[in-house]
């Protein structure tokens, strides 16, 4: 067959992977060989590839490959999470162009038109990962709110209940105003930002006998001067001492609020004087528990201000930030105002401005199932690579929360709690057993009563912690299941750094509490992919690269050899289209190569045997770079095994090999030589 001047790879790339598919070659069934399983990190329904997909799953594939070519029974299995944020807004957004406001429709109806957007679009990224090459066994792709998998997730709510782990309690939450939901504190981005820092003053109830009127206060929120209940100074503060216990008033309002001491305040800020707003910082909350103080919640939950404010009711409260200094300068009480850096909250899903907000909320308490998942990785039962995340890894399990798992939307696992008319609640999986344990615990429960079950749903990451065991059915059959037994634990996890504490540690804690087992052995952490300057990818910089229209440009192939040769494991990328060219250039490099083998295997043989050193250098070499090579993916330093294979082939291979047994124009070419030649390129 005469091969084409150039490599084409969108043309053999497409023939042979519907090739491999139609052979079934990504399949998995258990057998004698020992299995090698990776479980997909499942991108959202809602995502579309982009260049952390190409590395992450690049690097998958390079662990499965190569597992198989090493006799293991090879298990890729692919699937997406609902993602409860993201669908629900893309949902509201579909929505909103129909002139269709959600709050206008029932749950039923909402949840129709999500799961109609969920089948039309949920699938697309796992199309998208087939024109990447990716060997995933495309017959086991799951989706954390199939039927079995909801079904798990709702099990394990109501097993942690049933242990008292899991518990419903008012406490500070993150609000996100955006998407009106509940977040934990690893769904909360911290950014530097340029604020103000306003001195605003307060009018003392008495004149002192110095002839002080007010008592100043630093704050970068005016907007929440309305829900003040108290000042606070530090009881060593000489500036402050005569005007602790007595009293001033809010301004604008007038409520009549108290002074007080903590040594919690720090002298050195402002003006050495804090007001205190428990309903909207979860300090100035802990300082109101200790002393006792009201709350007063003065926004709304779509961050507009609420009628306990008394005024500005209805307004944004960015809005309101820029209006209550302009009344309080009227009325001289503004002091001054600095420039201020200070770090933000933002909502890692919408971007939104994060505020501090009493609610109540489902917790799930985490110290005993941390301990466990803590120990396993810091004995190195579970590797992770690089070990250099051991120690982030153990900084947040050593100082972990309780987990809020409840979120207030529509889109998500249903939490299994009952109510009664009286505000009474059960947690039970249906309302038939929830109508049962009413019956038997309270004997004034009559069988007719209406029950409603809670409105909220659960953490995205409350089901994605079940996910390598649920995708080999764990819930309905936990004992006797033949493919979980067999495929679990599973062998390498390759995920991102940033959601060590999302799912990599949950992971770890729902393996060995409902297992007893670890779920991985190891965990490889790409870095992150970022622009020439450094900058993370993003629409919003406009700096993110179209992945399919370089894949359509440069090949799959050459956009997986550009990311993996320059990114070892943990250490960012700083993605340049070079190195994709350079992967063009190398698959144009293999076909040249085996365009002069096939023009060399049609010259006239010779059975001397005069240049045997050839081919001893290059098997030599060839065995050199294959030990190494080995031990570099042992160790997960893919990167590195690439720029050897790649030192060969283009160097070794293609440059001297090849050339050195190349006869002259009319001499015949060695027979063992281009049997070797043909072997070393296979």
């Amino acid at each position: 067959m005469e091969l084409s001047k150039n490599f084409n790879p969108q043309e053999a790339e497409t023939k042979w992977y519907q090739q491999w598919l139609d052979q079934g070659l990504f399949v998995s069934t258990p057998n004698e060989k020992p299995a090698y399983t990776i479980v997909i990190p499942p991108p959202n329904v809602t995502g579309v590839l982009h260049m952390g997909h190409a590395l992450n799953n690049s690097v998958q594939d390079v662990l499965i490959r190569y597992a198989r070519l090493k006799g293991f029974n090879t298990c890729w299995v692919p699937g997406t999470d609902h993602a409860s944020i993201a669908t629900e807004a893309k949902v509201v957004a579909m929505l909103r162009e129909q002139g269709i406001d959600k709050n206008s429709l029932s749950r039923e109806e909402f949840l129709k038109y999500a799961w109609e957007w969920k089948e039309k679009y949920g699938g697309i990224i796992l199309q998208q990962l087939k024109k990447l090459g990716c060997a995933l066994d495309w017959k086991r792709t799951a989706f954390t709110m199939d039927p079995d998998y909801y079904e798990a997730v709702i099990d394990v709510f109501i097993d942690l209940y049933q242990k008292g782990l899991i518990y419903r309690g008012v406490k500070m939450i993150n609000w996100d105003p955006k998407a009106k939901t509940a977040l934990s504190d690893e769904e909360v981005n911290h950014k530097e930002v340029n604020s103000k820092l306003y001195y605003v003053q307060y009018k003392l109830e008495e004149t002192q006998a110095d002839g002080t009127q007010s008592i100043t206060v630093a704050t970068v929120r005016p907007e929440t001067i309305l829900g003040d209940v108290a000042i606070c100074v530090h009881p060593e503060d000489p500036r402050y001492t005569n005007l602790v216990g007595k009293y001033c008033f809010v301004p604008l309002i007038n409520r009549r609020i108290p002074i007080i001491a903590d040594e919690y305040i720090d002298m050195a800020f402002g003006t050495g004087c804090l007001k205190v707003t428990p309903a909207h910082d979860i300090n100035d909350y802990n300082l109101g528990l200790k002393h006792q103080l009201e709350v007063i919640d003065t926004l709304n939950e779509d961050g507009t201000l609420s009628e306990a404010a008394g005024m500005y009711v209805g307004e944004d409260r960015f809005d309101v930030r820029k209006k209550i200094i302009v009344d309080l300068q009227a009325l001289n009480q503004v002091e001054k105002i600095e420039d201020y850096k200070n770090q933000v909250g933002f909502s890692e899903r919408t971007d939104a401005v994060i505020e501090p907000r009493l609610s109540m909320q489902w917790w799930c308490k985490m110290d005993g199932l941390a301990k466990p998942a803590l120990d396993v990785v810091m004995q190195d039962d579970i590797k992770f690579y690089p070990a250099k995340f051991k120690n982030t890894y153990r900084h947040w399990m050593e100082n972990i929360k309780d987990w809020c798992v409840s979120r207030q939307l529509r889109w998500g696992h249903r939490i299994p709690a009952w109510y009664d008319e009286q505000g009474r609640m059960v947690v039970a999986k249906t309302e038939a057993e929830a109508r049962e344990i009413f019956g038997s615990t309270y004997a004034d429960f009559k069988a007719d009563a209406a029950l409603s079950q809670d409105d909220d749903v659960l953490d995205t990451w409350f089901s994605s912690w079940l996910w390598p065991m649920e995708v080999f059915g764990w819930n309905k059959n936990k004992a006797q299941n033949a493919e979980l037994n067999y495929y679990y634990p599973t062998a390498t996890l390759v995920t991102a750094p940033e959601i060590i504490f999302f799912w990599v540690a949950r992971m770890i804690m729902a393996g060995l509490e409902y297992r007893q087992q670890i779920p991985f052995q190891q965990v490889y952490f790409t870095g992150i992919v970022r622009d020439k300057q450094g900058r993370k990818m993003s629409k919003s910089l406009g700096n993110s690269p179209d992945l399919l229209g370089l894949i359509d440009q440069f090949g799959a192939d050459a956009v997986r050899f550009g990311v993996l040769i320059s990114s070892p494991a943990g250490n960012d990328l700083l993605f340049d289209e070079a190195g994709l060219e350079q992967g063009r250039m190398f698959g144009n490099k293999l076909w040249n190569a085996l365009k002069l083998l096939q023009i060399l295997r049609q010259k006239e043989r010779s059975e001397k045997q005069e240049n045997t050193i050839a081919s001893a250098w290059f098997e030599a070499r060839l065995s050199e770079v294959q030990h190494w090579g080995e031990q570099d993916i042992k160790e997960l330093k893919l990167s590195e095994a690439l720029k050897k294979i790649y030192s060969l082939i283009w160097g070794d291979y293609c440059s001297w090999y090849l050339e050195w047994i190349k006869p002259g124009m009319d001499e015949p070419m060695d027979a063992r030589q281009i049997e070797h030649a043909g072997r070393f390129f296979e």
